[in-house]
C-alpha cells in the first residue's frame, strides 16, 4: 500500500489574479532546490484518519496557520515515488513572515554522530498561477490545473 499524505493548496485573489500558497521543504538536499521543489503544505496520515482532517492539521503544523472555509476537494494525486496525495483547495490568506513549522531531526553532516533539527517547511510564498507551475512538484501540478478548473479560470 502506498504511503498517504493530504494537504491544502490555500489560494488568494489578487486583483483578477489568482495567488497559491506553496511551500519550500527545509532540510539539507532541498537548500539549493527551487524550481520544481515546492510543495503544497502535506504531510502524511493513517489509515483511521480522516484525510481532510489530516490535510488541516498538517496546514496548521507546517505554517501555524488554522485553516477556515469551504473546502474544495481536489482529489488525489500520485507522485513519481508513488506516494498518493490527498489535496483540497481554501480561500485565504496567510503572512507568510508568520511561518511557524514543525522541525525534523536528522544525522547531519552525513556520517557524523550529529543530529541537526531544522524546519519541514524552511519558507513559504505566494505565487501566482504561472510562477506556481513551475515552482511545484511535478507530482503535485494537476492540482493547480483541478484549482483552475474549479474556479472556471480557463
Amino acid at each position: 500500500m502506498p504511503k498517504r499524505s493530504a494537504g491544502v493548496l490555500l489560494f488568494r485573489r489578487a486583483g483578477r489574479e489568482i495567488e497559491v500558497l506553496l511551500a519550500h521543504p527545509g532540510g539539507p538536499f532541498w537548500r539549493n532546490k527551487d524550481d520544481g521543489a515546492w510543495s503544497i503544505p502535506k504531510g502524511e496520515y493513517g489509515e483511521d484518519e480522516d484525510s481532510l482532517a489530516a490535510a488541516k492539521r498538517e496546514l496548521t503544523e507546517e505554517t501555524g496557520l488554522t485553516p477556515s472555509g469551504d473546502f474544495i476537494p481536489l482529489g488525489e494525486v500520485r507522485q513519481p515515488g508513488g506516494k498518493v496525495v490527498s489535496a483540497w483547495a481554501v480561500e485565504g490568506d496567510f503572512d507568510t513572515a508568520k511561518l511557524r513549522s514543525n522541525t525534523f531531526s536528522l544525522p547531519w553532516p552525513p556520517g557524523s554522530k550529529k543530529s541537526q533539527e531544522f524546519p519541514e517547511i524552511d519558507r513559504a510564498e505566494w505565487f501566482p498561477l504561472e510562477h506556481a507551475r513551475r515552482k511545484i512538484l511535478k507530482g503535485q501540478a494537476e492540482l493547480l490545473e483541478r484549482l483552475v478548473e474549479h474556479l472556471h479560470l480557463h
